[in-house]
């Protein structure tokens, strides 16, 4: 044989080696980690841009965690009954996972921590959540706009939770310390992210999972506009209302045909006061000076459960807020350009045109999503079963 074909024949006999090696490293070596993907089913009219992070994907395993740890009051670090606390412990799904004015601890919707604290505002409902990507909290802190990367989503919400002296008053490194010495979580935490060690930033990626499929779809307005029911005259009449300016102009910030979310989820100076002393408004993230006494507009949906309304809790029945919006409105010079009855208090309904604006807004309750199996609390928890 002459040399060159020696040389082509090794060449080719080394080349075959390596793929017989290859081949059997690929037996042996472990399998890839796979989580069961879960797709969000985006309901008929609402927007199909969602915030779900490329590094946090819906996965079954991951939602199931995350509802575990919203319940479990143990994500404080703490095991001592009168030291438990959970997200669940403020949001209550009966309230669209709010605290409202009815909650067993919080007196009027007022929340406070482990330690007694106060927290700054009062809640915001967790409904519809996966369609926000205008900032998290009544002044938008939680945004993908913050330079910070430690205040960018809803999963950097979880540590916040557990840190915050208004809120658990804990340490991370107990709270992770604990779920991973507690049977069964380790298993959950391998099925969801690969790995059995618990971190605190797969707590939050859990927990995020799991927030984003509190999804509201069936109130009866949805299944007015699904063509299941039909609305009332007083029902009909108050939507009109509720989406013309010269009515009661409320479709500019809470949206109405075309934006099911009702919110834009922007911040507004909606003429609450002609002074400001909130420390945490707006203004406080965003710098401009035009957000002064601004805040998020809420969604509307479920608002007849999620008393007490505004930032600050001042009214405490939705009589209380349309009244405000009637005839109450207070001017100052950052109060938003889309309030256009500034200049009488208020947009001047009759007591009929109030009713029927209420009656188009209990449309907007969801009954399901209060009560919605894949929503409650785990009839038991890891260690339990």
């Amino acid at each position: 044989m002459k040399p060159d074909k020696i040389q082509i024949f090794y060449f080719f006999s080394l080349i075959v080696l390596i793929s017989i090696s290859s081949c059997k490293k690929d037996e042996t070596s472990e399998p890839e980690f796979h989580a069961t993907p879960y797709t969000i089913q985006i309901p008929r009219y609402f927007p199909t841009k969602l915030n779900i992070p490329a590094d946090n994907p819906m996965t079954v395993e991951g939602i199931a965690l995350g509802r575990y740890l919203f319940y479990d009051g143990r994500i404080s670090g703490r095991t001592h009954p009168d030291s438990l606390m959970s997200c669940a412990t403020c949001h209550l799904q009966s309230r669209s996972f709010e605290c409202g004015m009815d909650h067993p601890v919080y007196t009027d919707g007022r929340t406070h921590g482990l330690t007694g604290i106060f927290t700054p505002h009062y809640m915001l409902p967790m409904i519809n959540l996966v369609w926000t990507n205008h900032g998290y909290l009544w002044n938008g802190k939680i945004s993908s706009e913050n330079p910070s990367p430690a205040f960018r989503n809803l999963e950097d919400l979880t540590w916040m939770s557990i840190v915050a002296p208004h809120e658990m008053a804990g340490d991370t490194n107990r709270t992770k310390a604990l779920i991973q010495s507690i049977k069964g979580y380790p298993q959950l935490f391998e099925k969801a992210f690969g790995s059995p060690v618990v971190t605190v930033k797969n707590m939050g990626r859990a927990i995020a999972q799991f927030i984003r499929t509190l999804i509201s779809s069936d109130s009866g307005f949805d299944r007015f506009l699904r063509g299941e029911i039909s609305l009332t005259n007083s029902e009909r009449n108050g939507y009109v209302l509720f989406m013309t300016e010269l009515g009661a102009d409320c479709f500019h910030c809470h949206g109405g045909e075309g934006n099911p979310l009702f919110t834009t989820h922007l911040f507004y100076n909606n003429g609450k006061d002609s002074v400001f002393h909130d420390p945490i408004d707006r203004y406080s993230i965003s710098g401009d000076p035009a957000d002064i006494g601004a805040y998020k507009a809420p969604t509307l949906r479920n608002i007849e459960f999620t008393a007490p309304y505004m930032h600050d809790g001042r009214f405490k029945t939705l009589d209380e807020v349309l009244d405000f919006y009637n005839s109450h409105l207070v001017w100052s010079p950052t109060i938003s350009p889309l309030m256009h009855h500034i200049s009488t208090h208020g947009v001047q309904l009759t007591p009929s045109q109030k009713n029927d604006l209420k009656a188009f807004l209990y449309t907007l309750s969801d009954t399901l999503f209060l009560t919605n199996p894949d929503f409650k609390k785990p009839a038991s928890f890891p260690d339990q079963q």
